[in-house]
């Protein structure tokens, strides 16, 4: 299968001008500056008229078999749809398990994992959950990194929050260990996921054992970091001290989205060290659900409301997370022999269409399944 998108204004994430693209089954073959004839006999055919071409958006944490429970057995949240994520403009997930590894399980996370690349998607796990000792697939998280295809790391592991074990920084070390072993061994990420919650803590367990050891500092990936100010503040010396940080999408109560962007543009943070992800369908603590569509709404407000330049609000979704995660250079840019994840936007911001590798999942919001 042979595609061509004629005459976008290729951000890779950064600004390249006016190109065609040119798809080749799941992958990029070429990016040429727009010619009338082509040698080659293209199956589709899609002119798009100067409109924008971005990576793929990949969302780092997303309960893709759902969150909560927290409030009884009714509390419990649904997974997600295939057509809420790709709406969404997202086309790589990493599912996780929040405070209920009890009712919800690893092997439903993995199950639901697959189901969603079965439909073209691109999608990952962490083992484990809130608590420590870590859940598992296979009664060891180095083994569930080296031997189960999707597991790229270790996570939401909680702390700062009474829903958590309380992890001392023994504790940590010894699950880190095993995620840090595990990750050379399969030649993953190897990342430990920290949810932080809103206890007086903050990170202060990991920057004592990033103290006390010799683990590297960007094997450890702390989210909610927007939650409150004093978190925020924290997160920042973090940033300064050669971490990295990711900020969750849709939050009212502490710093949203915009603001922290903005706010960390002005000081002249390590922006490349910054991701966002949803926290899709886990539950919010002021009550609802934390809903994907979110983390497309805020990158937009960013470039609107703000003034952010699109291609730096991009590449907190796209080239930083896939470097986070180990995904680049296959994800998280429009290059070359990338993989054709591929988001096309109008003048005004909105999702026109998207292709997941080399797949036309979107279009004109309206979902494409099974062609």
């Amino acid at each position: 299968m042979l595609k061509l998108l004629k005459n976008v204004r290729l951000f890779d994430p950064k600004d390249q001008g006016i190109k065609d693209i040119i798809i080749l089954k799941d992958i990029i073959y070429k990016i040429l500056s727009p010619q009338k004839k082509y040698e080659y006999a293209f199956d589709e055919i899609y002119d798009c008229d100067g409109k924008m071409a971005f990576p793929g958006i990949i969302d780092g944490h997303v309960h893709i078999i759902g969150g909560g429970g927290e409030k009884g057995p009714c509390s419990r949240i649904g997974e997600i749809s295939f057509d809420e994520i790709v709406l969404s403009g997202i086309t790589t997930v990493v599912g996780l398990l929040g405070a209920d590894g009890k009712t919800k399980s690893l092997n439903s996370l993995y199950a639901k994992a697959k189901a969603l690349q079965l439909n073209g998607l691109t999608t990952y796990i962490y083992t484990g959950s809130y608590e420590l000792p870590p859940l598992t697939l296979t009664d060891d998280v180095t083994n569930d990194l080296l031997l189960i295809d999707k597991v790229i790391g270790v996570g939401e592991i909680a702390i700062a929050d009474a829903r958590s074990s309380h992890p001392d920084t023994k504790e940590l070390l010894e699950v880190s260990t095993k995620t840090y072993m595990g990750g050379l061994l399969s030649n993953k990420a190897g990342i430990v996921h920290l949810h932080v919650g809103d206890g007086s803590g903050k990170i202060d367990v990991l920057n004592m054992l990033l103290k006390n050891c010799d683990l590297p500092i960007d094997m450890f990936l702390p989210t909610h970091i927007n939650r409150n100010k004093e978190l925020f503040k924290d997160g920042i010396q973090y940033l300064k001290n050669g971490g990295k940080i990711d900020l969750t999408s849709g939050e009212t109560i502490g710093l949203s989205i915009p603001d922290a962007l903005e706010y960390l543009i002005n000081i002249g943070a390590n922006l490349d060290n910054v991701t966002i992800s949803s926290d899709a369908h886990a539950s919010m603590p002021q009550g609802g659900i934390c809903n994907i569509k979110d983390l497309f709404a805020d990158i937009k407000q960013s470039i609107i409301a703000k003034n952010i330049d699109a291609e730096l609000v991009f590449s907190f979704v796209t080239v930083n997370a896939a470097k986070t995660l180990k995904l680049y250079p296959k994800k998280g840019v429009l290059r070359a022999y990338s993989d054709a994840d591929i988001l096309i936007i109008d003048k005004d911001y909105s999702i026109n269409k998207l292709f997941a590798m080399g797949r036309l999942l979107v279009d004109k919001n309206r979902v494409i399944k099974g062609e």
